[in-house]
């Protein structure tokens, strides 16, 4: 068995805490969102239980990825930091039962696996830290973008030869 693959439930009762560095080379889903596979993502993964008893897991990823620009379209490095809580169900039912009571949007429920790869919910965490159009605060060079608006022409001035 994979070093990464756990009870989760197991995991939870026993407060169980795993931490590591994972390269985004080694996650290809998030690998094919970037710019390049270089980069790594510091996690942890910490099992416990929620105030109503439900079993549960906080994943936290920080890391710098390299994303492109969706302005100037070059790559920079953009920095994640998330963490999350996971409440675990053992099927689909008992989740949407929790999810009921719990009644917070800030807690996703899921259906736990007595063999779960930590490195798919760790992958997905970065994956949803990632912003939908990531853009340089400011960009570097604006050189080609400012050189395409001069030189934009104005769809209705070849009309004017019309009269």
């Amino acid at each position: 068995m994979s070093a990464f693959v756990i009870d989760a439930f197991e995991f939870c009762r026993n407060h169980g805490y795993r931490e590591g560095v994972t390269p985004v080379a080694e996650m290809p889903r998030l690998a094919a969102d970037c710019a390049d596979s270089s980069g790594e993502i510091r996690w942890s993964i910490t099992g416990g239980q929620t105030k109503q008893g439900y079993p549960s897991m906080t994943l936290s990823v920080a890391g710098t990825v390299q994303l492109v620009c969706q302005r100037c379209l070059t790559p920079f490095g953009y920095e994640i930091d998330s963490s999350t809580m996971l409440v675990l169900g053992r099927d689909d039912e008992e989740a949407d039962q929790i999810e009921e009571i719990l009644d917070d949007d800030s807690i996703d429920v899921i259906v736990g696996s007595n063999c779960c790869d930590i490195r798919d919910l760790l992958e997905d965490e970065a994956l949803l830290a990632l912003p939908q159009a990531p853009k340089h605060e400011v960009c570097p060079d604006t050189q080609m973008l400012d050189s395409l608006k001069s030189e934009k022409v104005s769809p209705f001035a070849g009309l004017k030869n019309l009269k």
